[in-house]
């Protein structure tokens, strides 16, 4: 399969999709961010000195995915019909698992949507609690859902 950010010199450019069909798309994204069970229960206590660290990171995942094109130079600019982010905490990690769901009617995807909200909101969660951990790891990151449009629907097992 060929890549398609590519031109026949081997020059990176973006993708003509003005001969696709516009149509109903969707993408699911997830990753996590560990972290020190006292960082954890920082968070979960309410008692970080940013503020509302799951609330702040909610809405920092919704503006990255509509700042997408902004920041990955080959995407193109989407309208983006719905952004929703889900952050949990998970006592077994310890940290948060992050999801987002992004959906558009369009002529391409919305997958790298999708996942700059995950790492945008996995990324705010770092900021706000790294002066007491700096350890904290992101991962995981990766596409769970896509679908719609001419390569169909993918589901991650």
């Amino acid at each position: 399969m060929a890549l398609t950010h590519f031109d026949a010199q081997g020059q990176a450019h973006m993708v003509d999709v003005s001969d696709k069909a516009v149509t109903d798309r969707v993408a699911v994204a997830a990753g996590h961010i560990r972290m020190a069970q006292a960082t954890y229960d920082l968070i979960t206590e309410g008692r970080a000195k940013k503020g509302d660290v799951l609330g702040v990171a909610r809405l920092a995942g919704i503006m990255g995915a509509k700042k997408t094109p902004d920041l990955i130079p080959l995407c193109h600019p989407l309208p983006v019909t719905k952004v929703a982010v889900e952050l949990t905490l998970d006592p077994d990690l310890p940290g948060v698992q992050i999801e987002a769901t992004v959906k558009t009617s369009g002529q391409t995807g919305v997958e790298m949507e999708a996942l700059t909200a995950v790492s945008t909101a996995a990324l705010t969660v770092y900021d706000m609690t790294k002066a007491v951990d700096k350890a904290m790891e992101i991962g995981g990151i990766r596409v769970l859902l896509k679908d719609g449009g001419k390569s169909g629907r993918y589901k991650a097992t």
